[in-house]
C-alpha cells in the first residue's frame, strides 16, 4: 500500500500546495480521497492511471475537497472508460452530480455507483453531553471531544481491503475514512518447499493462495507446510477538516499511518476550534492517543509559505511525524 499526497493545502491552491486530494495505491488499482480543483493534473504528475481508479471517497462538500470531481469524472469518459466507478460521500453528493448532469455540464458514459452516507448510516445517537450547540468551544479545553458519538460503517469492500467511515466534527457533516487490508498469507519457505520435493511453478502459487496440492507421488501438501504465520494487512486513516474528536481517534486506532489535517499553528487554536479544524499539535495528540505508528500532517493553511514550525510543534507531542508536501509518495 502506498500513499501519494496529491494536494496538501487548505481553502485555496498556492504555488506550493494544491488543495485536498490523496491517492492510496496498490499494484493494480488505486483509491482517491477528496478531489479538490486541479487534482487531474496532480494525478498525471504522480504517474497514476485513471483507468485503474476503483473508487472515490469525498469527506465533505466544501469546494476545496470536491470542486475537481466533475472534471475528473468527465475526463475519464473522454478517455473511453467503461469500467464502473464507485463515488462515496456525504448527503448532497448525488444531488450535486445529478444537477450537473441535468444542466449538461457533466457527462459520464460509464456506470457510476453513487453511495451517500449521512447521520442515519451510523450506529448510535448523539448523546446529550455531545450535542453540538453551534457555540464556540471554550478556549480552556480546546482538545475536548465536542462532537457526536457515532459508530462506524463499512462503505466499500473488496477481497483485498475494506474502507470504513465515521463522522468527524466540522462546520458541516464530514466523514473520515480508514482502510484496512485483509491479512496476507505467511511468507513462503522456499527451502522447506524444496525439501518436500515440490516442483517450482504453478504449485507454489496454489499453496500461496491457500490451496492444498497433491504431488505426483500421491502426497498431499497443506499450505501451512510451507507458509509462515499469516501477516496482518496494513492500515491507514484519513481525517481531514475536523476538530479533535472521538471519531478521528477511533479511525486512527492502531493504524500504520494517520493522515490528519493540521491547518493551523498553535497560536491560532481558537480559530481552529471555531472553524472545525486542528492545529498540528492537536493532530499529534490524536496520533498519540490512537496509538498510530506514523503521522503525516496535511491541509496546511495558505497563510504559511513555510510550514516548518507546524512540524516542529507536532513533533514536540508526537515525534514520528512527517509534514506532507504535494506529490509525496510514502510506503505504508
Amino acid at each position: 500500500m502506498r500513499l501519494i499526497t496529491l494536494g496538501t493545502g487548505s481553502g485555496k491552491p498556492t504555488l506550493k500546495r494544491n488543495v485536498s486530494a490523496v491517492a492510496v495505491s496498490w499494484e493494480s488499482e488505486w483509491l482517491l480521497f477528496d478531489c479538490g480543483e486541479g487534482t487531474q493534473t496532480q494525478i498525471l504528475r504522480a504517474g497514476l492511471k485513471p483507468a485503474r481508479l476503483a473508487a472515490i471517497f469525498i469527506t465533505h462538500l466544501h469546494g476545496d475537497h470536491f470542486n475537481g470531481l466533475p472534471g475528473l469524472l468527465s475526463s475519464m469518459g473522454l478517455d473511453g472508460r467503461d469500467r464502473a466507478l464507485a463515488v462515496i460521500g456525504p448527503p448532497g453528493l448525488v444531488e450535486y452530480l445529478s444537477t450537473l448532469t441535468r444542466l449538461k455540464v457533466l457527462s459520464v458514459p460509464y456506470p457510476l455507483d453513487l453511495r451517500e452516507f449521512g447521520p442515519r448510516s451510523f450506529r448510535g445517537e448523539k448523546s446529550a453531553a455531545s450535542r453540538d450547540t453551534g457555540a464556540k468551544p471554550r478556549r480552556s479545553d480546546p482538545e475536548r471531544d465536542t462532537g457526536q458519538a457515532w459508530g462506524a460503517a463499512v462503505v466499500y469492500q473488496t477481497d483485498r481491503f475494506q474502507v470504513q467511515a465515521r463522522p468527524l466534527v466540522h462546520r458541516i457533516f464530514d466523514l473520515g475514512y480508514r482502510i484496512d487490508e485483509q491479512a496476507r498469507p505467511g511468507r513462503f519457505d522456499l527451502e522447506r518447499a524444496h525439501a518436500l520435493g515440490i516442483p517450482e511453478g504453478p504449485l507454489f502459487g496454489r499453496l500461496q493462495q491457500g490451496h492444498i496440492i497433491r504431488l505426483e507421488d500421491g502426497r498431499s501438501i497443506q499450505p501451512e507446510d510451507v507458509l509462515g504465520p499469516a501477516r496482518p494487512g496494513k492500515s491507514l486513516a484519513y481525517c481531514s477538516d475536523t476538530r479533535p474528536c472521538t471519531g478521528d481517534i477511533e479511525l486512527a486506532s492502531g493504524v500504520d499511518l494517520l493522515l490528519h489535517e493540521a491547518t493551523f499553528a498553535e497560536d491560532l487554536v481558537d480559530e481552529a476550534m471555531e472553524y472545525g479544524h486542528s492545529t498540528s499539535a492537536m493532530a499529534a495528540k490524536v496520533a498519540s492517543s490512537a496509538g498510530a505508528e506514523r503521522l503525516v500532517i496535511t491541509h496546511i493553511s495558505a497563510r504559511y509559505a513555510d510550514a516548518t514550525h507546524l512540524l516542529v510543534q507536532a513533533r514536540e507531542v508526537y515525534e514520528n511525524t512527517v509534514l506532507a508536501e504535494d506529490l509525496m509518495d510514502l510506503e505504508v
